[in-house]
């Protein structure tokens, strides 16, 4: 098990390697000054100079490579020279001093994500830790909802079978799959938000916490979860509601559902305690790669209802071109798919020693 979790760790270091070169190089490429675009238009060349010096805008690219990778690295080097961009300022890096190589300091030190070019040079660590937790509220509550309702109607399709319900479970979850988000967003939050308002007492858009009159107090506005959880569970739900009819109606036919029939087990007990349990084994393996794309594909739901996540961020960073928060939520995703990735494997290889063996 130790070699299987090693070597996955391995792979997890070389595809994140090449995550942050990809983002690094793309972003860039892009046309435009990052100097000028923290500055604004009123600003004078010794200005700009300052600012491309402080964040080593004034180096080839190579250069600002090697100072991105010792940004992110937790084991990083630092020069003792006051005025380059590598110097252990405390307001950059909170680090460890381990020891001195000539000129430069090696220290053990958090991953440095930059500043934002837009929020007053704030950290994009600080913008991060406030989104994420309301991105990862919006997709857990969405994977709930997957799990609970696709489940229950995968098993009615799997139970009446060739009827008018799992006919109609199963058209309803081919839409469901077909159905773009930002176009069901858009759709749920006209329809139960505005032509239904006065029943369901719905806002268009909100967030989980919301200031009141006087823009003291924080409150918990649970309400302004149901539509988006609602809509990003809705691919994902269908997924589960195929995947758990077609694993319930083969376990259905195995000996062991035969043997409990002769048994005289009510068809309930058979369901429930025996074919549901290992029913589950594909959705499990489903959900767990959906609830990783979540996190990404959180972005265009959370723009239309207006909730403040990650996805939201990342959209209005796009829009005034602050490339930090882009690259720093890029790969923050990047990293949950592979930690959420290596987890299930191992999972796995904990549940099935064949796997183990395998690899």
């Amino acid at each position: 098990m130790l070699i299987l979790v090693f070597k996955k760790i391995g792979y997890a270091l070389l595809t994140l390697f090449g995550v942050v070169t990809v983002i690094f190089f793309m972003f860039s490429v892009l046309p435009g000054d990052p100097a000028q675009m923290m500055l604004g238009q009123n600003q004078s060349q010794e200005q700009l100079d300052k600012v491309k010096q402080k964040y080593g805008f004034d180096q080839p690219i190579s250069v600002q490579y090697i100072y991105y990778l010792n940004d992110l690295s937790p084991l990083s080097f630092h020069k003792k020279d006051k005025d380059h961009y590598t110097s252990l300022n405390s307001e950059k890096y909170s680090a460890i001093q381990l020891f001195k190589i000539s000129s430069y300091d090696v220290v053990l030190k958090r991953p440095y994500l930059r500043e934002s070019f837009q929020q007053n040079g704030r950290s994009v660590s600080s913008i991060i830790a406030e989104t994420l937790p309301n991105t990862a509220v919006l997709a857990i509550s969405a994977i709930s909802i997957a799990l609970l309702i696709g489940i229950l109607l995968g098993v009615f399709s799997a139970i009446f079978q060739d009827t008018v319900l799992d006919k109609s479970i199963q058209i309803l979850s081919t839409l469901g799959m077909s159905l773009p988000s930002f176009f069901s967003a858009i759709l749920f939050a006209w329809f139960f938000a505005y032509v239904l308002k006065d029943l369901t007492g719905l806002n268009m858009t909100g967030n989980l916490y919301e200031l009141d009159d006087f823009g003291e107090q924080r409150h918990l506005i649970l309400k302004n979860l149901i539509l988006p959880a609602v809509v990003l569970g809705i691919r994902p739900l269908a997924v589960v509601s195929q995947l758990m009819r077609n694993a319930l109606l083969e376990q259905l036919q195995e000996d062991y559902i035969r043997t409990a029939r002769a048994k005289g087990l009510s068809e309930f007990k058979i369901i429930y305690k025996h074919a549901l349990k290992n029913a589950l084994n594909p959705v499990i393996t489903a959900i767990s790669g959906w609830f990783a794309s979540m996190l990404a594909g959180a972005v265009f739901v959370e723009y239309i209802f207006g909730w403040n996540g990650l996805g939201k961020e990342i959209v209005n960073a796009l829009e005034t071109l602050d490339l930090p928060i882009i690259m720093g939520a890029v790969l923050i995703i990047a990293l949950m798919f592979i930690i959420i990735n290596i987890f299930v494997d191992i999972i796995y290889a904990w549940l099935d020693p064949r796997i183990r063996f395998s690899t």
